[in-house]
């Protein structure tokens, strides 16, 4: 059985980002489940990816990467799959298949960071780094005031 994860302050608020991006994947699955027209879902993922999403990428980038160097095999692996997430958001066509693959891969890639990719900067992060990442990481806002809630 897994161990809950002992996460730093400094990097709790990146783990609560997280569990709204699980959250965004479990909506995409029920939006499905229910039957819901993609354009609908889009809408929301759009707005996710404007709102939340992208903000958090930057963030993780800038601040979080740096802390292993962008030569480390974890980061480069972290970068491509915000490379291929954000095109995914992007695409237009084809909504459900985009959907469908944001859905398991924004999954499995915040899986990767919070299981993996999180330990390893916790674990080699200095005292100074960690402050600097508290510092810069306020609390995101992510209430989630969308209209259409076509997952419930």
């Amino acid at each position: 059985m897994n161990k809950p994860i002992k996460r730093h302050d400094a990097l709790k608020s990146l783990s609560r980002d997280h569990h709204h991006g699980l959250l965004l994947s479990w909506k995409i699955r029920e939006g499905f489940k229910r039957g819901i027209h993609p354009d609908r879902i889009k809408r929301y993922t759009d707005w996710f990816w404007e709102n939340h999403l992208y903000t958090h990428f930057e963030t993780e980038e800038r601040q979080i990467f740096p802390v292993l160097g962008n030569d480390h095999k974890l980061v480069k692996k972290a970068l491509a799959e915000h490379r291929r997430l954000k095109r995914l958001f992007e695409m237009d066509e084809e909504k459900h298949k985009s959907l469908g693959l944001i859905e398991e891969e924004l999954e499995l890639h915040i899986r990767f960071e919070e299981r993996i990719l999180l330990n390893e900067v916790q674990k080699v992060a200095t005292p100074l780094e960690l402050v600097e990442i508290e510092k810069h990481n306020k609390e995101a806002d992510l209430s989630d005031d969308w209209e259409d809630k076509f997952w419930q």
